[in-house]
């Protein structure tokens, strides 16, 4: 399976922030946003990544995560001109994607729990497609899916008005690689985007979509608000700091699981100089 980190929008509802800075860039704690999503495809196991920005922000991208070898990754970069919806991510990666497996994340997106690497692993080898519900407070802002009594979904609904559910889809999504061709049929929404919740809607007619719903144990924040920026950088403060355990250390998660070797980290720490992140590597040796 490849991984895509969808990087691009203008951030809007972050001005005055992110008018010169991609917020996906903006620091979330003690390191730059894009190491959380980057760390979770990591933790599924993925290696070969696919970064889409916006034409101004890629190259400090680039400068920032290089081409993956200091983590045992390959990482690619492509541009998305205008916020034309996520569906388009396919669209723009066809040729990275080839003929495999496909794993979306979204850029501004930070995920956390017990387990969540094993469930990630899990998902790799899709058939169809697989995507996560999580209860909410406000649903409307997100794709919304709606279950039965039994709790399977039956529907999937873009930013609805009136929600059917307290289920939000997070930005967190496996697909086969029916999902480019299926991404080609999208038609724009009333909002002129391409729409992930579409795709997902296509492959549940066709009974090849699995939602599964997160559990207590799980946090999932979407960093799009300065409130929820503001949320993801406490969480992750008062969990480091109580645990002594970092997240979204893509470094730590690629030695872990033999990505990199011993040299690497020493590569890392020597990088990182005496920062708190170059001190917890240096921690782990």
């Amino acid at each position: 399976m490849k991984g895509i980190i969808l990087a691009g929008g203008s951030g809007t509802r972050l001005f005055p922030i992110t008018i010169a800075v991609s917020k996906q860039l903006l620091p979330v704690y003690d390191k730059p946003m894009i190491y959380y999503p980057l760390s979770v495809l990591m933790l599924a196991g993925i290696r070969e990544i696919l970064f889409i920005t916006t034409p101004h922000d890629q190259e400090a991208f680039k400068k920032l995560l290089g081409n993956g070898s200091h983590v045992g990754c390959k990482f690619e970069f492509a541009v998305q001109e205008q916020p034309n919806g996520l569906a388009e991510a396919f669209i723009i990666g066809e040729e990275f994607i080839g003929k495999e497996k496909v794993a979306l994340v979204l850029g501004d997106n930070i995920f956390y729990g017990n387990g969540f690497g094993s469930l990630l692993r899990s998902k790799v080898d899709v058939n169809g497609a697989a995507i996560f519900a999580y209860p909410v407070k406000d649903p409307e802002r997100y794709g919304v899916v709606e279950f039965d009594s039994e709790y399977k979904a039956i529907s999937i609904e873009e930013k609805p008005e009136k929600p059917k559910s307290k289920f939000a889809v997070p930005g967190l999504y496996f697909y086969d690689n029916s999902v480019v061709e299926y991404a080609k049929n999208v038609k724009p929404s009333d909002r002129g985007e391409l729409e992930i919740s579409t795709i997902n809607q296509m492959y549940l007619d066709e009974g090849n979509l699995e939602v599964g719903v997160m559990t207590r144990g799980m946090a999932w924040f979407d960093t799009g608000t300065v409130e929820s920026l503001d949320d993801a950088t406490e969480f992750i403060r008062v969990i480091q700091n109580r645990q002594s355990a970092m997240i979204g250390c893509i470094e730590e998660v690629a030695y872990i699981h033999k990505f990199i070797g011993f040299d690497k980290i020493e590569d890392a720490i020597f990088k990182y100089g005496k920062s708190n992140y170059g001190e917890y590597l240096r921690s782990l040796i």
